[in-house]
C-alpha cells in the first residue's frame, strides 16, 4: 500500500477511520486525542502523521542515553528549553520553591536558568506572566501581583528581587538607578585575566555586525587609543550612543584553561559583564556563544583540556549553558539586606569537573 505524502483517497471517511484505529494501536491503544478525532469525523493524514512524529519525539526525550557523555549533552540541552513547556501554574510553583527570602515589602527568588524575565517572539513562559499567580501562592487569592525591580538575562541565574507593591518597586528601582545596590556575580570564563584583579572601565555601544547573517551585538567603545605614530595614549571623540560601563573583577581560581571570577558591576548596562570579559579581558564566559566571536554566530570554541574535563566533544559545545550567576545582592532597605543565592547544579558540576577549587569567604 503506497501511503503518498499527505494524499487522501476520495473514499476518505471510512479509510481514515481505519487509519485512526491503526494509529491508536501503534501509539499505545486508547489515545484520547485519536478517539476524539475519530468521533468528530474525517482526520487528515498529515495531522495523524504529525501526531506520530510528536509521540516519537516525546518517547525519544524520555529515553535515557547509556553513554555518560550523551546523558550530559541531553541534560545541558534540556536546560534551555525545559521551562518553556510547563504550565504557568507549575512554573509559579517552581518559583515559589526557589524563594530564598521574603518580608512585608519584597520577595527574593533564585532565578532559574533559561527563564526570560519578559515575553517576546517564541517565548511561551516568562517571569512577568506568572507574577500574579506567584503572589497568590505566597500570600492569598486577593494578593496584589508582584512587581519587577530589576532584570537578569534569560541565561543568568541567581538573586532576583520582586516587590509586593508598586511603591516598594519604585523605591528599589531608584536604589539600582543611583548605584546604591551592591551586586556580586560569579562567572566561569575561558582563560585567565591579566592582571588577576582590577577594574574594566570602558563604555559599551550596540553595533550591527556585517556578515553573511547580519545581526546586532554590544561591543566596546573605548575613550582612548594608542597613536600608531609614537605609541602615546590619545583621547577619542566619545560615541554619543555609548553607555558608561564599569566592572570590578577578581580571580578566585583557575584550572583546565578556565577561571572562576568574582565580578561586581558598578554600572548596570545590558550585557556589561559578558562584553567586558569577552572583549575587554579576552576571557569570554563559558557558554557565552554570542560574545565569543564578533563577526559570526557560532558555538563557542573550547580548549581541548576543557572539553576533556567536561566530557564533551566540540560538536556538542553549543549545548554548554552560560555560566553566569548573580551570587549576592546587598540592598539598603532601612537596614542593609545581604541576599545570597547558591549557583545551580550545572554550575557546581562544572566547577567540580574543571577542578576549580577556591577558599569561600
Amino acid at each position: 500500500m503506497a501511503a503518498a505524502r499527505g494524499w487522501v483517497p476520495r473514499q476518505g471517511a471510512a479509510g481514515l477511520a481505519g487509519l485512526a484505529r491503526v494509529v491508536r494501536t501503534f501509539c499505545g491503544g486508547g489515545s484520547r486525542r485519536a478517539a476524539a478525532a475519530e468521533e468528530k469525523g474525517p482526520v487528515r493524514a498529515e495531522h495523524l502523521a504529525e501526531r506520530l512524529r510528536e509521540r516519537k519525539r516525546e518517547e525519544k526525550q524520555r529515553e535515557v542515553p547509556r553513554d555518560p557523555a550523551q546523558r550530559r549533552v541531553r541534560q545541558l540541552a534540556m536546560l534551555s528549553t525545559g521551562l518553556q513547556h510547563v504550565h504557568p501554574n507549575v512554573l509559579a510553583k517552581m518559583l515559589k520553591q526557589a524563594t530564598v527570602y521574603q518580608n512585608e515589602e519584597i520577595v527574593v527568588i533564585n532565578k532559574p536558568y533559561g527563564l526570560p524575565v519578559h515575553g517576546g517572539p517564541g517565548i511561551k513562559n516568562c517571569i512577568t506572566d506568572v507574577l500574579p499567580i506567584l503572589a497568590k501562592m505566597l500570600e492569598n487569592m486577593k494578593a496584589e501581583p508582584l512587581h519587577l525591580c530589576h532584570r537578569l538575562d534569560k541565561e543568568t541565574t541567581g538573586v532576583m528581587v520582586l516587590a509586593r507593591s508598586k511603591e516598594a518597586a519604585d523605591r528599589i528601582r531608584l536604589l539600582f538607578k543611583t548605584r546604591q545596590v551592591e551586586k556580586i556575580y560569579w562567572a566561569i570564563s575561558l582563560g585567565e585575566p591579566d592582571p588577576t584583579e582590577g577594574i574594566v572601565d570602558i563604555p559599551i555601544v550596540e553595533k550591527e555586525v556585517q556578515s553573511h547573517q547580519s545581526h546586532y551585538k554590544r561591543t566596546l567603545a573605548p575613550s582612548y587609543r594608542l597613536s600608531p605614530e609614537d605609541g602615546k595614549v590619545v583621547r577619542i571623540r566619545r560615541n554619543r550612543s555609548a553607555e558608561s560601563a564599569v566592572t570590578r573583577y577578581r580571580l578566585l581560581a583557575s584550572s583546565a584553561a578556565c577561571s572562576l571570577l568574582e565580578l561586581q558591576p558598578i554600572t548596570g548596562v545590558k550585557h556589561q559583564i559578558r562584553v567586558h570579559l569577552a572583549y575587554g579581558l579576552g576571557c569570554p564566559i563559558l557558554g557565552d556563544h554570542k560574545y565569543s566571536h564578533w563577526s559570526k554566530l557560532a558555538p563557542q570554541k573550547l580548549p581541548k583540556i576543557t572539553l576533556k574535563r567536561l566530557k564533551l566533544e566540540q560538536s556538542k559545545a553549543r549545548h554548554v549553558p552560560l555560566h553566569l550567576h548573580a551570587h549576592r545582592l546587598s540592598l539598603p532597605l532601612g537596614e542593609r539586606l545581604d541576599l545570597v543565592c547558591k549557583p545551580p547544579p550545572f554550575f557546581h558540576k562544572t566547577l567540580k569537573n574543571l577542578e576549580l577549587d577556591f577558599a569561600k569567604d
